[in-house]
């Protein structure tokens, strides 16, 4: 689940590990984006999504959102843990910060500055150099698909990011929807290539070892693929076409 096309990757990597497993897929378009929402308004429309997915009686639930996992885990744990695993999103400053930088965490309004955000630094990242660049308006232009309105975003996270950044972290799933775009921005002339770190095949791997299912890439696909959307079933839109993920899940999963 996520506020929109974010979990995408998430559901792509899943499907790489386990070509045979039913994935179900639930998403806020009536309520994007949630990065500017108060935690308690993201919390009440994270746990509906959730609740949306969970009728569906899956195995375990991925939060593939970290505005989310920032502010609803433990709700949503209480809702619906033991019965149904849930595995969170969590920005990957450990192995970033592990490259000894400097590292910028690229993240929505809600995510950046956030204690739990500040946490994660403070545990992970004692003594690298960590620049944490808001960008707002980047994750909406993703899921919309509006290619003027992803450049002007990541044209403006890019000139408030250091210019010796060698390691960027993307702190929003959708972010990795355009993760080549971002290291386009980012990336400076005569620096060595931009390390860049998302978490989606880090969470689906994650998701199968909390159910203790093995990885089995060359497992036969005969599986469905459901979407919701704020709780109504429908097919994947065209703005999820839009990108390579997108793409691979329809191709390899009828949508049910």
């Amino acid at each position: 689940m996520d506020s929109g096309i974010g979990l995408l990757p998430a559901a792509a990597a899943v499907r790489r590990l386990r070509p045979d497993a039913d994935l179900v897929l639930s998403w806020d378009p009536d309520g994007m984006p949630w990065g500017p929402r108060t935690p308690e308004d993201i919390t009440e429309r994270a746990v509906a999504v959730a609740a949306a997915a969970a009728a569906h009686e899956p195995d375990v639930l991925i939060v593939a959102c970290n505005t989310a996992s920032v502010h609803s885990l433990p709700a949503m744990r209480a809702r619906f843990e033991p019965d149904l695993p849930i595995i969170g999103t969590v920005p990957a400053i450990k192995p970033a910060a592990a490259g000894g930088g400097p590292v910028a965490i690229w993240a929505t309004p809600a995510t950046t500055g956030s204690a739990y955000q500040r946490g994660l630094i403070e545990e992970f990242a004692a003594g690298v150099a960590v620049t944490e660049v808001a960008c707002p308006g980047l994750a909406d232009a993703v899921h919309h698909a509006d290619d003027a309105a992803i450049d002007a975003a990541i044209a403006s996270a890019a000139a408030r990011t250091p210019d010796d950044v060698t390691t960027l972290v993307l702190g929003c799933t959708n972010y990795e929807l355009v993760a080549e775009r971002i290291r386009a921005a980012v990336q400076r002339p005569g620096r060595p290539p931009l390390i860049l770190h998302g978490t989606a095949g880090a969470v689906a791997a994650q998701a199968l070892r909390r159910i203790g299912a093995d990885s089995v890439p060359a497992a036969v696909a005969d599986t469905t693929l459901t979407v919701l959307l704020s709780g109504r079933e429908a097919t994947l839109p065209d703005t999820a076409l839009s990108y390579e993920e997108g793409r691979f899940l329809k191709a390899v999963s009828p949508v049910r």
